[in-house]
């Protein structure tokens, strides 16, 4: 016989591994602009990866208000409700389009804000060439990640990761090819890289809506019947699910966004060397990411069956789980600082010298930090689960903002700390708000609370 903790942690990860490979995948089109604007020198690099850092916090946020979606999806698919399932995903496409549109046109004039708030003109022109491309991406990357959530929250993942993965090797090879001009195309730079991932984009959109059109089991389902029809109740619960959600991931993502552009103001190297190490734990932070949303998932079903003790299991199993890996993680990064900055640079290059040694401090920061923002992750995906989001929206600001952002500002500017000093202040909001996550999941499923 199986204890529970080891039926509930097999249930997780057979849920999470294939989320994992997903977020992998898309995370490792990001990573691959960045890497090949490496190649092109330190200013591509800063401004290319000043740009995707912008275009994620769009896309992160937006997704955060479709993930409404996920939990009501996954309750009614626990209670076996077929109706409920075909009115949330109706009204969670025409969402996707509301949103798309506005925030399309947002991305497309971002370097009037990054003017604004005082980047350097190169950063600028090279940024917002990035981004006018980018934009063409913005409604595929929404819907793509809309009908993930769905397709996850009915124990359809496989597939998913099947389809990121070709994303990926699309993505790869255009980057190549438009951007530094191979295979006959023309050399278009940080445009080409931007290209590049729209084209992976629509592929991994339009591939997975022909899945769940054709699939034995989804294509009973009318997903996309007459979406066009506005229904009040379902998309007022989204919104009113949905909006803490894509606020609170506003808050966490846009703390390193903000970090990142005062960077910027400290130098290009401070920022080449800034952007080394977030595209690191970019990619990491996909794992306990993903375990998020197997979280809100399991939490989700368990919901739908009205069972406490499952809901409590789901939650803390989960979290251990990323804890253990986040472990692992810190230790690799410390072990191995060069090795993973010379994956970005060539450190045997005197004029990389200084990023280097802003890197390698930097590299020690992020891996302490990393066994606290996975778990506070997992625990939050937990709370969504239990559709819990306008509190954990509050204390998202309380912690990322209040705390991070603020100590951080200070340690950055009015101590000798500069961009070290950045980073130990979002640190230390992650850390304050794991304690606070954990604290408001005892909370709510405590017997008293009940």
């Amino acid at each position: 016989m199986r204890s529970p903790i080891y039926r509930e942690g097999t249930e997780f990860l057979k849920l999470a591994l294939p989320l994992i490979g997903v977020q992998l995948s898309q995370a490792a089109i990001g990573f691959v602009d960045t890497l090949m604007m490496g190649r092109m020198g330190v200013e591509t690099l800063a401004a290319g990866g000043l740009a995707a850092l912008t275009f994620g916090v769009f896309v992160h946020t937006a997704t955060g208000v479709t993930m409404s979606v996920s939990p009501i999806v996954a309750t009614a698919y626990g209670a076996g409700d077929k109706s409920q399932i075909e009115r949330v995903v109706q009204q969670g496409c025409l969402l996707v389009i509301g949103l798309s549109i506005p925030l399309s046109l947002c991305i497309y004039n971002f370097d009037l804000v990054m003017r604004y708030l005082g980047q350097a003109e190169t950063t600028v022109v090279l940024g917002n060439t990035y981004l006018d491309v980018m934009a063409w991406g913005f409604f595929p990357a929404l819907g793509f990640s809309l009908l993930r959530s769905v397709a996850a929250a009915m124990s359809h993942t496989r597939v998913i990761v099947s389809i990121a993965i070709g994303g990926t090797i699309i993505n790869t090879v255009g980057d190549y090819a438009l951007g530094f001009g191979k295979f006959g195309c023309p050399r278009l730079g940080v445009a080409g890289f931007a290209l590049a991932s729209v084209l992976a984009t629509w592929a991994m959109f339009l591939a997975l809506i022909g899945y769940m059109l054709t699939h034995s089991e989804l294509k009973h389902y009318q997903f996309f019947h007459k979406i066009e029809r506005v229904d009040r109740q379902i998309i007022s619960k989204l919104i009113k699910v949905g909006l803490p959600i894509g606020g609170a991931t506003a808050l966490e993502i846009g703390l390193f966004a903000i970090v990142t552009y005062l960077m910027g103001s400290l130098g290009t190297e401070v920022l080449a060397a800034h952007q080394i190490i977030l595209q690191t734990i970019s990619i990491t932070f996909m794992v306990p990411l993903a375990m998020s949303y197997a979280a809100t998932i399991r939490v989700g079903q368990e919901v739908g069956q009205n069972n406490r003790i499952g809901i409590i299991r789901a939650g803390y199993v989960g979290a251990g789980i990323g804890l253990v890996f986040m472990v692992l993680v810190m230790i690799v990064m410390l072990v191995f600082p060069q090795q993973i900055i010379g994956i970005f640079i060539d450190i045997s290059d005197p004029n990389n010298a200084k990023v280097l040694t802003l890197a390698s401090g930097l590299m020690i920061i992020a891996a302490i930090s990393q066994i606290v923002d996975g778990p506070q992750k997992i625990i939050m995906g937990a709370l969504y689960g239990l559709q819990d989001t306008r509190i954990p929206l509050l204390l998202s600001l309380l912690a990322f903002w209040g705390v991070g952002l603020t100590s951080g500002y200070w340690l950055g500017f009015y101590t000798p700390l500069g961009g070290n000093g950045l980073w130990i202040g979002q640190s230390i909001g992650i850390a304050i708000s794991a304690i606070i996550f954990f604290w408001r999941f005892h909370h709510i499923v405590s017997p008293k609370s009940v």
